[in-house]
């Protein structure tokens, strides 16, 4: 949920080796237009920079981070942006529930490591503040051609992804994911006998844990490339491959077919990846903008 996850399996190596933090004088190191950040801060935070195993100079990382979390806050009090503390304790919690450990463990932890659990409430709070100011600021600001978006999705369109189906799913359970070998020859077997999906279930009568389900109209674009591409080979009255799933092994039956170049699917995935790329870069620019302005003084 945060920038990083904190790793459990480094949490309990530092519990066991029973790391403890340096006494350090709490003299201020940096100012972010007058915000102070102390050699303590800095400290903290690169013991959870640790923790979370970033690499390179870790003391440079911490600083950098803190700085733009400062401004971060200072941007969310000018848009009268508030996080409040029972927001924090919940994100805190949800660290915790993520590690499967408690939220008192989780303190313990980040206390016995020495960076403490205020450096990362802290830095909770600011991403809380930050995803505030992206959604009522930058996500506004990201914008893409319409027109260029179907052009892509046009240029994605094959011969296997132009198909519209009526599916049936024929399936063959192995009770707690055991079996499947076995559950293959079956549907082997079934897959030699089928006629049709009129005769689908009757057929299915004869196996043991043998199910027959409307999938129901699908797009090629809805379905794994794999599948549509064996499906597209297919004629109506066709029937897959076994393909072991978490279920059982499951074969897809063609009831009916016929050629639908439906763009929707393809450009909702570009407009999402294209959004999201739009939105990373607005939010770069907005915190690099947000740096070049501020006057930040290193001690």
């Amino acid at each position: 949920m945060m920038q990083r996850a904190l790793t459990a399996l480094v949490f309990a190596i530092l519990m066991t080796l029973g790391v403890a933090a340096p006494v350090i004088a709490a003299g201020v190191r940096v100012t972010v237009n007058e915000t102070p950040i102390s050699d303590v801060q800095i400290s903290q935070r690169a013991r959870l920079l640790g923790l979370e195993r970033h690499g390179g100079n870790l003391t440079k990382a911490a600083t950098d981070e803190l700085i733009n979390e400062a401004l971060k806050m200072q941007e969310a009090k000018r848009l009268k942006i508030t996080i409040t503390d029972a927001q924090v304790d919940d994100a805190y919690l949800n660290v915790a529930r993520g590690l499967k450990i408690s939220q008192d463990k989780l303190t313990q932890i980040m206390v016995a490591a020495g960076a403490g659990p205020t450096t990362l409430r802290d830095r909770i709070r600011a991403t809380l503040a930050f995803n505030q100011i992206t959604q009522s600021v930058i996500t506004p600001r990201v914008q893409f051609s319409e027109a260029s978006l179907a052009k892509q999705a046009e240029a994605k369109v094959t011969p296997a992804n132009s198909y519209d189906y009526i599916l049936k799913e024929v399936l063959f359970v192995t009770p707690g994911g055991k079996g499947a070998a076995g559950r293959i020859g079956d549907a082997n077997r079934y897959r030699a006998r089928y006629k049709g999906c009129d005769s689908a279930v009757a057929l299915s009568e004869s196996f043991r844990d043998a199910a027959v389900t409307d999938v129901g109209r699908r797009h090629a674009t809805q379905l794994a490339a794999p599948i549509a591409a064996e499906l597209g080979k297919l004629p109506v009255g066709g029937i897959t491959k076994p393909r072991v799933e978490a279920g059982g092994v499951s074969m897809l039956a063609i009831c009916a077919k016929e050629h639908a170049k439906d763009l929707t699917f393809i450009t909702n995935q570009l407009r999402q990846s294209e959004g999201n790329n739009g939105l990373q870069a607005e939010t770069d620019k907005y915190l690099a903008d947000l740096r070049a302005k501020a006057k930040i003084i290193t001690r």
